[in-house]
């Protein structure tokens, strides 16, 4: 059960390792682009491309789809940034249903682990299996894997190795419930202190009052997606990479100056040098060659 990108390497692996899957769950098709056109979720896409038979439900709950579920009586179901299973669905399987989180739990629940974990100046982020419960993300941990986040990486860089280390770990976690070798242990709840909840067009407005490390951080945590922003002459401004000057800005916070080959943004200690932008209506570029058409 999955629907984006995340999702497919890990069931592609499970399809080159050779396990039955009778069918893949995803969500129904949506409308995109600028015909509105239905598009499918890119782990339907893959699963038709093998060949495997998907199930689309509205709702989880729907009487067909559990009846589904149940004639195909799995021995496990595995659950890849998808939605919040019913009890219904989730204790079908005999082995139990699972789910990958892109953290260490318990620290970092919610559905933006990997923004958070980057926006917090993180240095350490990992993925979990665990066995869904009633709850969001408090079930008990199967396997975990540890990861260091190099200081240069950006939420998507992340977001990529994640999603290879966590389809290994979901091979894994298959591997050792089959056999049996594997022993579910309970989360210690008192350890969850960040929590990672869903992000809004709020929460990416860049605070330049904060200290340039910290915006740093938040510009890279939302990078490439949603995206960071600012105003600059009354327009949107989205920013995705910049540099720590380490020159003291003597200015108030947010004030901004170039040179017509850079930008630079004042925080509260110190200038940010602009490496990647994006303004509204045009397309991502580098600073020197967004401010050979914008006039300061």
């Amino acid at each position: 059960m999955g629907t984006p990108e995340f999702a497919v390497p890990s069931l592609n692996r499970l399809v080159q390792a050779g396990y039955e899957i009778p069918f893949v769950v995803t969500v129904p098709d949506k409308p995109a682009g600028r015909g509105q056109q239905l598009r499918p979720s890119p782990v339907k896409t893959y699963a038709l491309e093998k060949g495997i038979p998907v199930l689309q439900p509205e709702k989880l709950r729907e009487p067909d789809f559990v009846a589904a579920l149940q004639a195909a009586s799995p021995d496990v179901m595995v659950v890849v940034a998808f939605r919040m299973l019913p009890e219904v669905v989730w204790k079908i399987p005999r082995l139990g249903t699972f789910n990958l989180h892109s953290s260490l739990l318990p620290e970092y629940r919610g559905a933006a682990p990997i923004n958070w974990a980057v926006i917090n100046g993180e240095r350490t982020s990992g993925v979990t299996t665990f066995l869904i419960d009633d709850k969001i993300d408090t079930g008990n941990i199967l396997l975990q894997r540890k990861t260091d986040i190099p200081d240069e990486w950006t939420a998507g860089d992340l977001h990529d190795h994640l999603m290879e280390t966590g389809s290994e770990l979901v091979l894994e976690t298959v591997a050792r419930l089959e056999r049996g070798d594997i022993q579910p242990v309970p989360q210690i709840h008192s350890l969850a202190v960040h929590p990672a909840p869903k992000i809004f067009k709020e929460d990416c407005l860049i605070r330049w009052d904060q200290p340039a490390e910290a915006v740093r951080n938040h510009i890279r945590g939302l990078s490439p997606y949603p995206g960071a922003w600012t105003t600059i002459q009354d327009k949107q401004l989205k920013i995705f990479y910049v540099t720590l000057t380490g020159e003291p800005s003597d200015v108030q916070a947010g004030e901004y100056i170039s040179d017509g080959k850079t930008l630079r943004f004042a925080c509260r200690d110190q200038w940010l040098l602009i490496d990647d932008l994006q303004m509204e209506g045009k397309k991502r570029m580098k600073t020197e060659d967004f401010l050979r058409g914008f006039k300061m």
